[in-house]
């Protein structure tokens, strides 16, 4: 017997390394953002700013809330639209980071680039597969 995911798996499993690196990243910015500031990553762009940080904290926890609502409920609207939200956060991100290299090695620059890029292509990749399963499904 040969076992398959399947596309709504694929979309579900996605969902959930989305929400679970929100949910990671905002409580961590958001109860220790001073550790989160060391990050060389983080850092190079001065100056540390609490309230900003523990702001977008919150807005990381408020967007995971949104992708584990669409994981468990895998209503195509609600997935679409937490892909979308994603995509309108990791994008200008990427963008404004490809612009700020300066400052890092250009192998800790080519990881960055490399990890905010998936943090791109992975939920297109599910706006996608999620977009052209057609409406049939739960809607």
């Amino acid at each position: 017997m040969r076992w398959t995911i399947g596309r709504d798996g694929l979309v579900r499993a996605g969902l959930g390394v989305l929400a679970g690196t929100q949910l990671v990243l905002g409580l961590w910015v958001l109860v220790l953002p001073e550790l989160f500031w060391k990050w060389p990553w983080v850092s190079h762009l001065p100056p540390y700013n609490e309230h900003l940080l523990r702001d977008f904290g919150g807005a990381g926890l408020a967007l995971a809330v949104v992708l584990c609502a669409a994981v468990a409920t895998m209503e195509r609207r609600l997935v679409l639209t937490a892909l979308v939200a994603y995509l309108a956060s990791s994008v200008p991100h990427l963008v404004f980071h490809s612009g700020h290299l300066a400052p890092l090695s250009a192998a800790s620059g080519a990881g960055f680039m490399a990890l905010l890029g998936t943090a791109v292509v992975l939920p297109a990749v599910l706006l996608w597969l999620a977009a052209s399963r057609g409406s049939a499904e739960g809607d």
